[in-house]
């Protein structure tokens, strides 16, 4: 439909069509000069949504570069104000959550910036703080999009490489070099230029190159160090080489408490808290396996890890065997009217659907990759915020103080074993602290009466 739609910014500009209109509003909301109230994408609507125009502080001409530090204290500022407008998106909790990872050494400083900016906010008048709060969501959109949009703050790789080494020639209008006219006042000789060198070309070809290891605006190497510093914090406990294991190993040591641990089928303490650090390390983990599957069936939900487990038996099955377990995963999953059928999508399934015809090990790898996503964001959380694994992790506490007392010498020699006991646990009952009194008594001792 053809009608006239103008649009002012600094002076009115006419369009035959409201395509066109649209179009130019689209791209300036990309840009973060005005921006929707209640929205996270950029982007005009014919629609009746309000809009708002930004504040010419955030206009991206300022040539704005904010760093993730920066960003990691306006999400940690959200979290700190407990409003429904405020609450982070799924893409934003996930982005707060990686950059934890990535500046744990320094959080507490990020964390104390954001509390401060979150006071002053508290003094401004409630109109303008919803104002204020609106115009710097709206700048993180235009330079920390949603997932799926343009980033116009984005450059180019080689445009860049062009501009930081332009190459300033002159050139004839037409191309000729040697036509009369180039010899004008209108027309400048073009000048030789030589031909670049070995040493040019290879630093032409490795500066894109450096280009492209830049994450975010920061350098690869400090963003590769701090994902190293902060993957061995974590699992810093986990090397014996760096930690002495607790229980010790049995070999080294008089001590059997790791033997007994063992035997008794109940995870360690550390054990069931690195569940906790991705689901990877839950599903590796058989006993893992088997309390995040007793979690989800008690939820009536464990078909996608049956699924999923299926699919990891399928790939180790002899290759005889593999055809007919096609056939059992497809009928017992996938198939219409399957007694555990799973939610795929509709490209998954498809092309499930044509693998099956030709059964192999991989037949099911899409639809195992994205059963596995629906897992770790959905299925995975919930099994580590349940009530179920809190109790598991504070239950293996109880059980290694126990198991480390049984296993280690009476403190006193001339007591027996059983009137020992009793008097530990009546002490504990009594809330009266327990020091080990007697030279026989070891530092896992110690230990497990520190715990209590």
């Amino acid at each position: 439909m053809n009608r006239f739609k103008e649009l002012y910014m600094c002076f009115p500009i006419c369009f035959h069509e409201l395509v066109e209109a649209l179009h130019l509003g689209t791209l300036m909301a990309a840009h973060g000069y005005f921006f929707p109230i209640s929205d996270h994408v950029l982007t005009l609507k014919d629609d009746g949504t309000f809009y708002r125009f930004q504040t010419p502080y955030f206009w991206p001409s300022n040539c704005w570069e904010p760093e993730n530090t920066d960003y990691a204290v306006y999400l940690c500022k959200r979290t700190m104000q407990n409003k429904a407008r405020l609450e982070l998106a799924d893409y934003e909790a996930e982005s707060l959550a990686r950059l934890q990872r990535a500046f744990a050494r320094k959080w507490e400083f990020i964390f104390m910036q954001a509390e401060a900016q979150a006071k002053v906010d508290k003094k401004r008048d409630k109109i303008e703080r919803k104002i204020l709060d609106s115009q710097e969501r709206a700048f993180w959109d235009v330079h920390r999009p949603v997932p799926g949009c343009v980033n116009t703050t984005e450059v180019d790789i080689k445009k860049s490489s062009r501009m930081r080494n332009p190459h300033k020639t002159r050139k004839s209008v037409y191309g000729l070099q040697n036509d009369i006219r180039s010899h004008s006042p209108t027309h400048t000789p073009t000048p030789e230029t030589k031909p670049p060198t070995e040493d040019e070309l290879q630093q032409q070809v490795s500066q894109p190159r450096i280009m492209v290891y830049r994450v975010d605006g920061l350098q690869s190497s400090q963003y590769e160090d701090q994902i190293l510093l902060s993957y061995t914090e974590q699992y810093v406990e986990y090397d014996p080489f760096l930690v002495p294991p607790d229980p010790s190993n049995p070999w080294l040591s008089d001590d059997t408490t790791f033997w007994e641990l063992e035997a008794s089928k109940e995870p360690s303490q550390q054990r069931v808290k690195r569940w906790g650090f991705g689901m990877d390390e839950a599903l590796k983990d058989p006993v893992g396996r088997e309390q995040f599957l007793k979690f989800l069936e008690s939820e009536f939900s464990s078909e996608n890890l049956r699924f999923w487990l299926a699919v990891e038996d399928l790939k180790k099955r002899p290759i005889r065997e593999v055809p007919s377990r096609v056939q059992e995963i497809w009928q017992e999953f996938l198939a219409p009217g399957a007694p555990s059928a799973i939610n795929l999508d509709s490209k998954s399934y498809d092309k499930t659907t044509q693998n099956v015809k030709e059964p192999g090990r991989y037949t099911f790898e899409d639809a195992q990759e994205h059963i596995y996503k629906l897992m770790k964001s959905d299925s995975y959380p919930r099994f580590i915020r349940s009530s179920a694994y809190q109790e598991l992790l504070q239950a293996k506490k109880k059980v290694l103080v126990l198991f480390c007392y049984f296993s280690l010498p009476c403190p006193t020699p001339h007591m027996d074993r059983r009137t020992c006991f009793e008097n530990f646990a009546q002490n504990v009952g009594r809330n009266i602290p327990i020091f080990p009194c007697h030279k026989n008594c070891t530092p896992t001792l110690r230990a497990s009466t520190n715990l209590l």
